[in-house]
């Protein structure tokens, strides 16, 4: 269980200074935006993909 909250607390700390870097996550190529009127709906397809691919590969690690 330590292990993998070391790791979660990494993967955070990777996606912050991703964000402060200026990495536009959360706006990718193939995120949908529909606007109309006055609302918005937002589907992160690819952000969801990115993030799942990196958990992914986060928990193979912290198994092994």
């Amino acid at each position: 269980m330590g292990r993998a909250l070391i790791a979660a607390g990494l993967v955070l700390v990777a996606a912050g200074l991703a964000v402060q870097l200026g990495l536009p996550l959360g706006r990718l190529p193939g995120d949908i935006i529909i606007r109309r009127g006055s609302g918005t709906v937002y589907f992160p397809i690819v952000t969801c993909l990115i993030v799942s691919l990196v958990l992914s590969i986060v928990v193979a690690l912290v198994r092994k």
